[in-house]
């Protein structure tokens, strides 16, 4: 397995490396303490199988090289890991396609976890932020982003009922009682390891509009209204419960 970590301290780089090494004698680690060193890495091997992002780097926005990463390498799993722990951080890494949030206070067998759920195709949040109010936190910074679009708004002399409104994120149902369709299941895992609908349709050998059906399906049955939330939800059910692991159906849609 090779692994990619992105931060800018070397200190926190060196430990870090050695950490992941001492998971197992057939990863490999390499480091990259910046933005431009980490395009440089992935650019000369885009076959990684994990990257680990630091979010404070001196040459870039952490966030903005995730989404940045997600979009030129889909495939490769992305997991942050930062000193913050502030839930907005987390929730905003998800909806940027990180697979995983992992706190830099975590300790070695937490890490350890983290990394195992998010190589078996399932979602790590911090243990902290499982039951917490994901839609309180997301009206807190849906009510800052209005607050500051109206103000915007207001002094350019749009009307201000033009700021739009996320719907809220719901109430979920537990794994067993979703339902799902042995195709559904499947689609979902590819959902939760940020694939979009093309990837997925092309692994799954079926059409973009049959992938399209099935995750509106899988929505549906997680009464959510996009796949961030969808991450979010089934990442709380299962965390703990050994993940979210869906098994490859052996014929049929």
């Amino acid at each position: 397995m090779k692994v990619l970590l992105v931060d800018d301290h070397p200190l926190v780089l060196t430990a870090l490396q050695t950490v992941i090494g001492n998971i197992g004698s057939d990863i490999q680690v390499a480091g990259a303490a910046s933005a431009a060193a980490a395009r440089q890495a992935m650019a000369a091997d885009p076959e990684r199988d994990l990257v680990l992002l630091d979010l404070a780097l001196g040459d870039a926005d952490g966030f903005d090289l995730l989404s940045e990463l997600r979009n030129a390498y889909p495939a490769v799993p992305v997991v942050v890991v930062s000193a913050s722990e502030r839930a907005s951080d987390v929730i905003r890494a998800i909806d940027l396609g990180a697979m995983g949030f992992v706190p830099k206070s975590t300790s070695h067998a937490e890490l350890h976890e983290a990394l195992r759920m998010v190589m078996s195709g399932s979602m790590y949040v911090p243990p902290s932020m499982l039951g917490m109010d994901f839609a309180r936190v997301r009206r807190d910074m849906q009510a800052e982003a209005e607050a500051a679009s109206a103000a915007a708004l207001a002094a350019s002399g749009a009307p201000l009922g033009s700021a739009a409104r996320a719907e809220p994120h719901q109430k979920v149902p537990s794994m067993q009682d979703l339902g799902l369709t042995p195709r559904q299941a499947e689609v979902l895992g590819l959902l939760l390891q940020g694939l979009p609908n093309k990837l997925i349709a092309r692994q799954l050998n079926l059409s973009v509009e049959t992938v399209k059906d099935h995750v509106a399906a899988v929505l549906r049955a997680l009464n959510v209204s996009s796949r961030t939330q969808a991450v979010l939800a089934v990442s709380q059910m299962t965390q703990g419960h050994g993940g979210f692991f869906p098994r490859r159906p052996s014929a049929g849609a």
